[in-house]
């Protein structure tokens, strides 16, 4: 495969990628050419081993080995899952050192690790920052840099840490950056880090996986859980990955799921590190069903037949939704992703159509419309589009049964 050293490409075969997915086709000619690589692909189509395969050989030809309290090669991600995820997947490619470090975990084992030095560093930016102030490692014989998922650390505010690491770093260097989205900040970020590089599309930023099959509910605030249960209960054995904008939320959902008769978890950034890992193996294992999750789930987590998600509620961003319904349909497998839409929420699902320049088809219930204030001041001209009359709601005309609301779901049979 591409002329890779006779090492890597026996742990690729190994490995069964024996076809590269079209990011690493295009990519890795150029990351093994020593070129500076901006990539833009889906989640799930192989971005980890796009840079990792031409980083670990580029490693094996350059030679040598890592000075005390030195890492080779840095790979920058966004979360603590996401960086044990690439760990996992670059261990499985060379017998080279690769060590992880992140928060939420003691220091001090980390500090031990380091102090032999690495070949590669898979790292959450604050955690490294600490190492550094530390004194547990420097980069300034780090010839390599991988940002993964970068545009999400622009969204969890990690810029000036980026912006610290590469000036401790030599300029030169390789870097490789990847991600499912580009957004505008994104011009900075490869302007900044990027020499000449070269830019590589393989599918519209916004763009989700094609064997996604998609589809929104207009639904009150109040009835989401029910909605969850009956959707829920139509598939009891297969896994479903459920998203909350807000950590409580999660946590609530989760209780209300578990006395549902669920075996389900929740995951977000107030759990300790330990459940956290606890909640992904016992889901990875199917021995819970259901994961509930915030965003810290939503990037680049590979759990494999994952066949429904559920946007429980839509996030803010609405790049976020493309990368959580990128959970399912990986590996070119079918998958669902069902969204919720309150009446508050009209305006996340018109940004997120925008991006992904669709229309998501509706299951059930019909686009919530502005209700207008009685006491606002009306127009002295012109004719306005009347409001619904006393007792009417948004969606429904004027005093009209309202068609959002849900028919009583039929008896069903004990929950597993």
């Amino acid at each position: 495969m591409m002329n890779l050293p006779a090492a890597v490409s026996a742990r690729v075969e190994e490995m069964g990628l024996t076809q590269p997915t079209p990011i690493q086709a295009q990519a890795i000619p150029h990351a093994l050419n020593g070129r500076d690589v901006m990539g833009l692909a889906q989640t799930g189509t192989g971005k980890t081993a796009a840079f990792g395969i031409p980083l670990i050989s580029r490693l094996i030809e350059e030679g040598g080995s890592a000075a005390p309290k030195t890492a080779r090669g840095l790979v920058l991600a966004p979360t603590r899952e996401l960086a044990g995820q690439i760990a996992q997947v670059l261990r499985g490619l060379t017998d080279m050192k690769v060590q992880i470090v992140v928060g939420g975990v003691s220091i001090n084992p980390q500090i031990q690790r380091l102090s032999k030095g690495v070949d590669i560093l898979v790292a959450t930016p604050g955690r490294l920052l600490d190492l550094v102030d530390r004194r547990a490692v420097r980069l300034d014989q780090t010839g390599f840099l991988v940002l993964d998922e970068a545009d999400q650390m622009l969204d969890l505010g990690f810029v000036h840490d980026l912006r610290k690491i590469a000036a401790l770093m030599g300029e030169d260097r390789q870097t490789m950056l990847f991600s499912a989205t580009m957004p505008k900040q994104m011009a900075e970020i490869a302007g900044s880090y990027l020499r000449n590089p070269i830019r590589i599309e393989v599918s519209p930023p916004g763009k989700a996986a094609d064997k996604v099959t998609q589809a929104v509910h207009f639904i009150a605030k109040a009835e989401k859980t029910s909605l969850l249960v009956e959707l829920m209960d139509a598939h009891r054995d297969e896994r479903a990955l459920v998203f909350t904008r807000t950590k409580h939320g999660a946590d609530r959902l989760a209780r209300n799921l578990d006395k549902a008769g669920y075996a389900v978890a929740a995951i977000h950034g107030d759990k300790r590190q330990g459940q956290r890992d606890r909640a992904l193996a016992s889901f990875k294992a199917s021995e819970i069903k259901v994961l509930v999750a915030t965003d810290v789930a939503a990037r680049g987590l590979d759990i494999p037949d994952v066949k429904h998600v559920y946007n429980f509620d839509l996030p803010n961003v609405p790049e976020a939704y493309v990368h959580r319904i990128g959970r399912t349909a990986r590996a070119g497998k079918d998958g669902a992703a069902i969204a919720f839409c309150a009446p508050d929420e009209m305006d996340q699902l018109k940004d997120i159509q925008k991006v992904m320049k669709l229309s998501i088809p509706v299951a059930s219930g019909r686009a919530w419309e502005p209700v207008e204030d009685p006491t606002a001041k009306k127009p002295a001209r012109g004719r306005g589009r009347p409001g619904p009359k006393p007792g009417g709601r948004p969606g429904a005309p004027g005093g009209a049964k309202p068609s959002n609301r849900r028919r009583k779901p039929k008896p069903k049979g004990p929950r597993t």
